[in-house]
């Protein structure tokens, strides 16, 4: 990988050995993935908060480094409210290390902003390369919001950060965003189902990039649903939607003479003849997603938001309340900053006995353990919950969970 005069002084130490150990991470990947060069950033969003899952070694590691990053940088959802986190269950001793972490990652100018949404904090623009580590969040930057950024790990996304480029690689090369697989659905698809179209077809995508060719048009938030699933089930960091995302491929003549094998214009498919779907398909049975997500449950905790909600899907889960107060132990986790900006759809929501929970999720906080089943509206808490909590888990649609909650039996 080629490196200018004052990359080449960063790698050889000569800026200070934090700069030169985040060098050798991105020149390592650079090599790996044989990128040609790096290339500046616009933001950057770091995995390895919770102290959950770093740890002691993750702490120290963290505390040991130095200096401040070059572009906007935040961090994924930590392991408990710092405000709340006595009502969650957690340990003083358990909170009392996620403060050092946290605090370990503002000294190096990161934002104390812990979301698996940051594209709700400043949303990218079209074509913006970024460094994100958090699937769901790669997922929605790539797919939704047509900017640019594989799927980094927690060290590459905080190298990036501190040095403000990343390799250039992967999705950040037009070429290698070319669907690879189409996944055609029958019938329309309504809220929840979404992510668990994502629970059932992510495992069989794994990393490739799906197209989805539906008979309806998923919201927004029902696009961040579809491809956090597709994340966790599979390793899907790309997805598109025939006549709905912004990457809508006219292939040029060099790439349809390379992929004319893979590529088809079938008739039955009805797809206008500019647009062009990949040649392997999978089909998909409805039927099993609409009895995933209406399976009768009883549990103990049902936990919404993840991904963080948004303001839509807090006013949502408002109306469905009715004026009713939950009986069971319910959580809904947001970004702090979109619970700023709403706070008395905040605090109606806590008057009806919900928990707001800020910058944590069900996922990564030691809290869901003390459960033994949750109801989820999230096909990557379905996929997450049980291996990551030891926690059963079942998916609902929102008005399901909310129900369930206020009936409290």
């Amino acid at each position: 990988m080629y490196l200018t005069k004052d990359e080449e002084k960063i790698y050889n130490g000569e800026q200070g050995p934090t700069l030169q150990k985040m060098m050798e991470i991105l020149v390592a990947l650079g090599d790996i993935f044989e990128a040609d060069r790096l290339i500046p950033i616009k933001s950057a969003q770091i995995a390895g908060v919770s102290y959950k899952t770093i740890g002691d070694a993750g702490l120290e590691w963290i505390s040991d480094l130095e200096g401040k990053v070059k572009v906007p940088a935040v961090l994924n959802p930590m392991g408990m409210d710092m405000e709340l986190y006595e009502q969650m269950g957690i340990d003083i001793k358990f909170a009392r290390k996620q403060e050092e972490i946290i605090k370990a990652y503002e000294k190096l100018g990161i934002a104390a902003e812990c979301t698996c949404t940051p594209y709700y904090l400043k949303r990218p623009n079209f074509g913006d390369h970024l460094a994100w580590s958090e699937s769901s969040a790669v997922c929605f930057a790539n797919s939704v919001l047509g900017a640019r950024t594989n799927r980094e790990g927690g060290p590459s996304a905080l190298a990036a950060a501190l040095i403000g480029k990343t390799p250039n690689y992967g999705l950040h090369i037009k070429e290698n965003r070319y669907p690879t697989v189409t996944i055609k659905v029958e019938e329309p698809l309504y809220g929840a189902e979404y992510g668990a179209l994502g629970y059932v077809v992510g495992s069989k995508v794994g990393d490739g990039i799906p197209m989805f060719k539906l008979k309806s048009t998923p919201t927004e938030d029902e696009l961040k649903h579809l491809g956090a699933a597709l994340a966790a089930s599979g390793a899907v960091a790309l997805f598109h939607v025939l006549h709905v995302t912004p990457e809508q491929y006219v292939l040029p003549p060099e790439k349809m003479s390379i992929d004319r094998q893979m590529l088809s214009r079938e008739d039955d498919w009805q797809v206008p003849e500019r647009y062009f779907l990949p040649r392997e398909k999978i089909e998909v049975d409805v039927g099993h997603i609409k009895e995933l997500v209406k399976q009768h449950v009883r549990p103990d905790i049902i936990a919404m938001g993840c991904p963080h909600a948004s303001k839509g899907e807090l006013e949502e889960i408002l109306r469905l309340l009715d004026g009713r107060t939950v009986k069971k132990e319910v959580w809904v986790c947001a970004a702090r900053s979109v619970g700023a900006k709403n706070p008395e759809l905040i605090e109606k929501l806590r008057e009806h006995g919900i928990k707001v929970l800020y910058d944590t999720c069900m996922v990564v906080s030691p809290a869901a353990n003390q459960f033994k089943k949750m109801m989820v509206n999230s096909g990557k808490a379905l996929k997450y919950v049980p291996s990551m909590c030891g926690v059963d888990a079942a998916i609902g649609s929102t008005k399901d969970c909310i129900e369930e909650a206020c009936r409290g039996d």
